[in-house]
């Protein structure tokens, strides 16, 4: 039987489409020259030194969508901030991050998706997400 044409309800469910802004890609183009994460005054004070013109409330804005939409990992450091970073990894992954300089290490866990699995299951839960940060000292700083 053929599928019937998209209603409304399907319409409501996608995403908005994002505007491509000059601040946008100023943020995305800051993003892609850092390794590590990095937290919205951060971005904001390298934006800033570029002698790009994007506000902190508008980049605060921008994270959040970015991360909505899955384009960026945003994890909370050590001090309870919200930190940014766009990841090369495409698939569900954890971070390991230095505790000092922020350092981070992208990490597949597959022992940690089984425990997780698990858990829910045998608590009846289904349709579980789970977020698995680790912090610690890098080789560097431990030295």
């Amino acid at each position: 039987m053929p599928r019937a044409a998209s209603s409304s309800t399907d319409a409501a469910r996608r995403a908005p489409e994002t505007r491509v802004t000059k601040q946008r890609i100023a943020v995305g183009s800051a993003l892609d020259e850092l390794d590590d994460f990095v937290s919205t005054q951060e971005l904001y004070r390298l934006l800033h030194d570029r002698g790009d013109s994007v506000s902190l409330a508008t980049a605060y804005r921008i994270l959040q969508s970015m991360a909505d939409e899955g384009a960026v990992d945003v994890l909370r450091n050590s001090d309870g901030e919200a930190v940014y970073r766009r990841c090369e990894a495409s698939a569900h992954h954890h971070h390991l991050m230095c505790r000092n300089c922020g350092r981070a290490v992208e990490i597949e866990a597959p022992t940690v998706e089984k425990w997780a699995e698990q858990t829910a299951a045998d608590h009846g839960f289904t349709d579980v997400t789970h977020t698995v940060e680790i912090f610690g000292l890098c080789p560097d700083c431990a030295a």
